[in-house]
């Protein structure tokens, strides 16, 4: 067998209950008499999904290896599942992110991904990232428009949890939208938080930041993370308020920035803007007038690097970048709000990562049908999540591992399954490299 890495997922599943949950989640369009269960047919897309494939047709590298992942449906009834579960688009969306969100919790409750203890303030806080992406669309697909960067196809909304230093992420919700779509549109971005905070175990759901670029700066969505009593991290715009405040603040003002490991950034300071803000004019547009209280808006400038063009809104060769954060407390000086909202980059990553696990293309010409793929797409991300959630320590450079690296070193190592003893085993050559890797991670994901 050529993939005898995915025991580890298959393990992983277990842990989680994510079988058991999407066979009842999904029973609803099972028909009767039906030899697959259309939740087996998701979990097996899922996982040929997770080991590198991008269509459905990637699913015979699954059925071709019944030792390891039972019985595989053929392609036709999988195409019939998929149709089925598109018939009634939003109902099923639904019922899959259920039993997401069950697994998820049995995960997290067995190991959590994030630093500190569940429930602790202090190191513990849940991290949610939301960004926009593109996909392009190499065909005239339902949905499939040009989008705000020149190109064409679709224009899809993801949350993350961040796991920080010691590990990856894993995707909360992936929601299909139009290629016109607006980077900026604030219902978007509403219903992206919730979909979001559903994932999430529900005494998780208090202690969350939620950080995201200038395409979420809205009053809207930043009075809706108020009222919910979270808090944010959120890119703001550098509007002709932000100007005022950058001329009219002193000099003395600006303090030292540092690095992702707290040593000082060369050419960089942070500075607090809100108590030099003027005033904004009240838009007439619907919706709040004003910024939600509490709000202070942080600037951050540095010298471009050599070569780097210059936009509007520098201000004497510095280059001025500004969040806005409703933190506070004496922990929280201003150099470690400017780092944790500069480590949003990792939502990037992240990204990458789902276009290697199945996003770069949707595959079918239905928008309902892609929609289902999404969630496919978040099931196979959220195994891999788990899987070295479960199976590396924080201290292991595998728990960092990206989906391609994870696949290449661990999930495709080839093996022979032997009989002996009346039992099954499984033989990895000798001298792969990264056998420990195999070893400590079966071990733990089945003891600890």
């Amino acid at each position: 067998m050529s993939s005898s890495g995915a025991l580890l997922l298959r393990e992983a599943i277990g842990v989680a209950g994510l079988d058991r949950n999407l066979s009842r989640a999904l029973s609803p369009w099972r028909p009767m008499h039906a030899t697959h269960d259309p939740g087996k047919v998701l979990l097996d897309v899922a996982t040929a999904v997770a080991l590198g494939g991008d269509c459905l047709a990637d699913v015979a590298a699954v059925r071709s290896q019944p030792e390891v992942f039972g019985a595989v449906a053929s392609d036709p009834t999988v195409s019939r599942v998929i149709a089925a579960l598109a018939g009634d688009v939003d109902d099923a969306v639904g019922a899959i992110r259920q039993a997401r969100a069950d697994a998820r919790a049995a995960v997290w409750s067995r190991r959590r991904p994030l630093a500190g203890t569940a429930g602790s303030r202090a190191g513990g806080q849940v991290i949610v990232d939301i960004d926009a992406t593109l996909v392009t669309a190499h065909s005239d697909k339902e949905g499939a428009e040009p989008t705000f960067k020149r190109g064409f196809g679709f224009a899809p909304i993801c949350s993350f949890v961040d796991h920080g230093q010691h590990g990856t992420g894993e995707p909360l919700a992936l929601d299909l939208r139009p290629g016109k779509a607006s980077p900026w549109n604030a219902d978007d971005h509403l219903v992206a938080l919730n979909n979001a905070l559903a994932q999430l175990p529900e005494h998780e759901r208090g202690q969350v930041l939620v950080r995201a670029d200038t395409g979420a700066c809205s009053k809207v969505f930043l009075h809706r993370i108020t009222d919910l009593g979270l808090e944010y991290s959120i890119g703001f715009q550098a509007q002709d308020t932000v100007k005022a405040a950058i001329e009219a603040i002193p000099e003395q003002a600006w303090r030292a920035a540092v690095d992702g490991d707290g040593e000082p950034r060369d050419g960089a300071q942070v500075a607090e803007l809100t108590a030099w803000m003027p005033t904004p004019t009240r838009s007439s547009r619907p919706g709040p007038k004003e910024w939600p209280p509490g709000m202070r808006v942080i600037a951050r400038r540095e010298r471009p690097h050599p070569g780097a063009q210059l936009r509007l809104t520098d201000h004497n060769g510095w280059r001025i970048t500004c969040f806005a954060t409703n933190t506070k407390g004496s922990g929280w000086t201003l150099a470690a709000l400017e780092v944790r909202h500069r480590q949003r980059a990792r939502c990037e990553d992240r990204i990458r990562g789902l276009k290697d696990t199945g996003l770069r293309n949707l595959p079918f010409h239905d928008y309902a049908k892609n929609r289902i793929w999404l969630e496919v797409v978040a099931l196979a991300a959220d195994l891999l999540a788990w899987t070295q959630t479960l199976a590396f320590d924080e201290a292991e450079p595998a728990r960092r591992w990206e989906p391609k690296r994870l696949r290449f070193r661990i999930l495709s190592v080839a093996g022979r399954i032997i009989h002996t003893g009346r039992r099954r085993r499984l033989r990895l050559p000798r001298d792969w490299p990264w056998n420990r890797l195999i070893d400590t991670g079966w071990a733990t994901i089945r003891t600890a």
